[in-house]
């Protein structure tokens, strides 16, 4: 008998390393999908095709996305329905955002930022400061392999841009500690306490217990 399929999208800049120690339940077939740098002046949309383009909608499957994986996944749903979509560290409607994400989008500054900004040299000093949250990962590196730096500038513009109802089908997962998505925003399904963004690493084994409760 076939198994259900799982497609999963990391965050932006991040391979599956952050979700390497998750376990995932026996009974479904785990596909990640990696990044597709966009075109240039690529529309969100025809990004959000693309991406949905190797997904196989002729049987039932699932949707899980992690961070900016977590606003994707859910784009892809209204071109291919899943039975249920997963999201952790992420937002499931644009009333979620952040102060500091509003406030991009009222000063369109990460558009105005020079390409040059979202350089490798400007990753590695975020992750220094990302250090300062979240000690348990002094190689945070090691989790952003994405560094192209258009593709960088261009997600970025597209989280401060998104706009979006929630979708009822959507099961939040958020960590109390999360700074890039503070759970105060939210109202997430699921709390993991001292969470913090990078939770599916560090929270492992509470995270993996969870999806084998959800993805039923």
């Amino acid at each position: 008998m076939d198994r259900s399929k799982l497609y999963i999208i990391s965050g932006l800049g991040a391979d599956f390393k952050v979700l390497q120690r998750l376990q995932f339940p026996e009974h479904l077939e785990v596909v990640f999908l990696d990044w597709l740098i966009p075109v240039k002046d690529e529309p969100f949309a025809d990004y959000v095709w693309r991406m949905a383009e190797r997904i196989d909608d002729s049987e039932p499957f699932y949707l899980l996305g992690y961070s900016f994986g977590g606003i994707l996944v859910q784009e892809i749903d209204r071109i291919k329905p899943a039975e249920k979509i997963v999201i952790l560290g992420s937002i499931k409607s644009s009333d979620e955002k952040s102060r500091i994400i509003r406030l991009g989008k009222m000063t369109r500054i990460p558009q105005y930022l020079p390409q040059q900004f979202y350089n490798g040299g400007t990753i590695r000093l975020y992750s220094y400061f990302r250090k300062m949250f979240d000690r348990k990962n002094p190689k945070i590196l090691q989790y952003f392999t994405v560094r192209d730096a258009y593709y960088l500038k261009w997600c970025v513009a597209r989280i401060v841009e998104w706009q979006a109802p929630a979708n009822p089908k959507v099961i939040q997962i958020l960590g109390d500690s999360d700074i890039v998505f503070p759970v105060k925003n939210s109202r997430p399904d699921y709390i993991i306490r001292g969470g913090t963004h990078l939770f599916p690493a560090t929270k492992h084994k509470e995270v993996s217990q969870l999806l084998a409760k959800i993805l039923t």
